[in-house]
């Protein structure tokens, strides 16, 4: 059970951005999972979870890049130039020669919002499901050059 609801919260704060544990408590319930603030607290510390926000926004939750991927966040970092999404595509402008390490990092992210990704020499084409993720996909990758 404590797996399923774990998988569950990564779902819900992957599709939205969920502020307070309150709100996490309030997700998982509609989701009709029987929780209270104490365990949703728990399962935060034991998935890691952090808070981030973008310029201007408010904080909420995200679950931190696996330690293993930080080169390859790094690589993301110094390659990517920009990011512009239109319907159900994203584009990656890099530098010359980056788009292949860029890709794969999104590759190993696997963003259940995102298809796949196809990279070029210069730009990285990525498809999502659901063109109303855009702006979601969008900012996760804002994030990861924030981050850094």
């Amino acid at each position: 059970m404590r797996k399923t609801r774990q998988q569950a919260i990564i779902k819900i704060i992957t599709k939205s951005k969920i502020e307070t544990q309150s709100d996490l408590t309030d997700a998982l319930r509609s989701e009709g999972y029987d929780v209270t603030q104490a365990t949703v607290s728990r399962d935060i510390q034991e998935l890691g979870l952090t808070k981030s926000s973008l310029k201007g926004e408010r904080a909420y939750y995200v679950k931190p890049l696996d330690s293993k991927l930080n080169k390859l966040k790094t690589l993301f970092h110094q390659a990517v130039v920009s990011i512009e999404g239109a319907n159900n595509f994203i584009v990656l402008k890099t530098i010359s020669g980056g788009a292949n390490s860029a890709c794969a990092l999104i590759d190993k992210l696997e963003h259940p919002e995102i298809m796949g990704a196809i990279a070029g020499d210069d730009t990285i084409l990525v498809i999502i499901r659901n063109a109303t993720e855009l702006k979601n996909v969008v900012n996760d990758f804002e994030l990861l050059l924030e981050e850094n």
